[in-house]
């Protein structure tokens, strides 16, 4: 996915990828065979990146799904979501020193700057809505929540530090 740790972040979120997040009518492995299966459904999510025009995007993925798929099978979309990504602007000095002065408060470290969440349309609204504001996106998440994964929490112990921040 990348050799570098620029690499990967850049692949993360400024090149597209594409993950099947559900499927149905697939043997488990231990019980699949070199057979065809007369129906197959998945869901899919496809990222783009959070300048992309979201039109362009939904008319390229359609036709890569439906364009000449092998042994005639038939493609059939039933539902595409989309939304616009976001790109943030900068953090303003001013910010960037109240955010710094929370971490070392509350973390007793400098803050690390990760940008994640790109392609969640509700960040490019409100962005939208107030085009001046600055932004940290957190959130919390219990166990079983399966926002992202099975793996996606957010744990107690940083829970408090995290609310005391903001």
């Amino acid at each position: 996915m990348g050799a570098t740790a620029e690499e990967l972040a850049i692949n993360r979120t400024w090149k597209a990828s594409l993950a099947i997040t559900g499927a149905e009518g697939l043997p488990l492995i231990k019980d699949a065979g070199n057979v065809l299966r007369p129906e197959t459904a998945l869901r899919i999510s496809m990222r783009i990146p959070p300048t992309f025009d979201t039109e362009k995007g939904e008319k390229a993925l359609r036709e890569i799904l439906t364009k000449d798929p092998p042994y005639g099978a038939q493609v059939e979309i039933l539902k595409m979501i989309k939304g616009p990504g976001l790109n943030c602007a900068d953090m303003t000095p001013e910010f960037s020193k109240i955010v710094a002065d929370a971490s070392k408060t509350f973390y007793g470290k400098e803050p690390i700057y990760y940008g994640e969440g790109g392609s969640i349309p509700f960040l490019s609204s409100l962005a939208q809505q107030f085009p001046k504001a600055q932004f940290v996106i957190t959130g919390v998440l219990g166990p079983e929540s399966n926002a992202h994964g099975p793996n996606a929490v957010s744990y107690t112990h940083l829970t408090l530090p995290t609310i005391c921040s903001v």
